[in-house]
């Protein structure tokens, strides 16, 4: 959900799309997008509990499916039932609703592609690091829980198509906002950053004139940009989003530029994931999501969860 430090390889390390014209503009700009927040390694959790309420002003809804490369209606007649398994607590991607059942943005993009595949589902909420082992031994069969494509869990799964991705952006006090961001509009800015983060190394890599400031933890980087030390923060543009839209940023900030979206240091994305070998079930849920997407639903479910696009 919500909505990083990059991804979570635990609990502790986590903190989480206006119409398809826009969505196939980002999909043209993103080249390594097309196959996630708050990584578990997926994306950092969002600071808030529950959706922030939808802005008038339209927003960005990112595609990541290619309207030209339109996947074969696998053969559906072999599922019955599909048991997702999710995260307990990662709102607005995973929470308990009002009402004791699983909810979010997760959830419901499960229980669409349940209905696309005309199939029954079920949603379990269990501890993500408990996630892998109880899909391996057959308690569940797919893993919907912003959980980041890597090659440590290539090995133990097999993934879905990326369903969102996690990008990474600048921030900066409202009265110093920069339409773009290059290397060269940065020469000599000071930029927060999470120490040892992919964010980091990024900077490091590409930004090589601005003026590093390393902070070990979001409160303290956030803190940092309100507080005027730094000019920009660079991070997780999931869990940014919530601040910016949240309390505890008072109103102080917004984002500077576009998305930085290289897999090399962002990741693959964020994927489904099933059982090693399950391939019926992996194709049908890409099948699915596709078919989600070009109806238009996932851009409604999207809007629905993020009041400000990350993108």
């Amino acid at each position: 959900m919500a909505p990083s430090q990059q991804a979570k390889s635990s609990k502790s390390v986590r903190g989480l799309l206006t119409g398809l014209a826009v969505a196939a503009c980002l999909l043209a700009s993103m080249s390594g997008a097309s196959a996630q927040a708050p990584a578990k390694q997926p994306p950092a959790a969002p600071q808030t509990t529950t959706p922030t309420a939808p802005q008038a002003a339209p927003q960005a809804v990112p595609g990541f499916w290619d309207p030209r490369r339109r996947p074969e209606r696998p053969d559906l007649s072999r599922l019955t039932v599909i048991r997702f398994l999710t995260e307990t607590d990662y709102p607005p991607f995973n929470f308990t609703g009002a009402d004791g059942n699983p909810a979010g943005f997760n959830v419901d993009l499960a229980r669409a592609l349940c209905e696309e595949i005309k199939v029954s589902c079920t949603v379990q909420m269990r501890r993500f690091e408990t996630l892998v082992d109880a899909l391996t031994s057959n308690r569940g069969d797919a893993i919907i829980a912003s959980m980041a494509v890597s090659p440590q869990l290539r090995a133990r799964v097999d993934f879905t198509d990326p369903y969102y991705r996690v990008p990474a952006r600048f921030a900066s006090r409202k009265d110093a906002v920069m339409p773009e961001i290059r290397p060269e509009y940065l020469e000599g800015k000071k930029v927060g950053v999470i120490a040892g983060s992919a964010h980091e190394a990024y900077l490091k890599a590409m930004f090589t004139d601005a003026e590093l400031h390393a902070y070990p933890n979001d409160d303290a980087l956030r803190a940092g940009l309100r507080k005027g030390e730094v000019d920009f923060i660079f991070g997780d543009a999931i869990s940014l989003a919530f601040w910016i839209n949240g309390t505890d940023s008072g109103d102080c900030c917004a984002f500077s530029g576009g998305p930085f979206v290289e897999s090399r240091f962002f990741g693959e994305g964020i994927g489904i994931a099933v059982r090693k070998g399950n391939d019926v079930l992996r194709q049908a849920l890409n099948w699915a999501l596709f078919r989600v997407w070009e109806k238009g639903r996932y851009t409604d479910l999207w809007l629905k969860y993020f009041s400000v696009s990350p993108f």
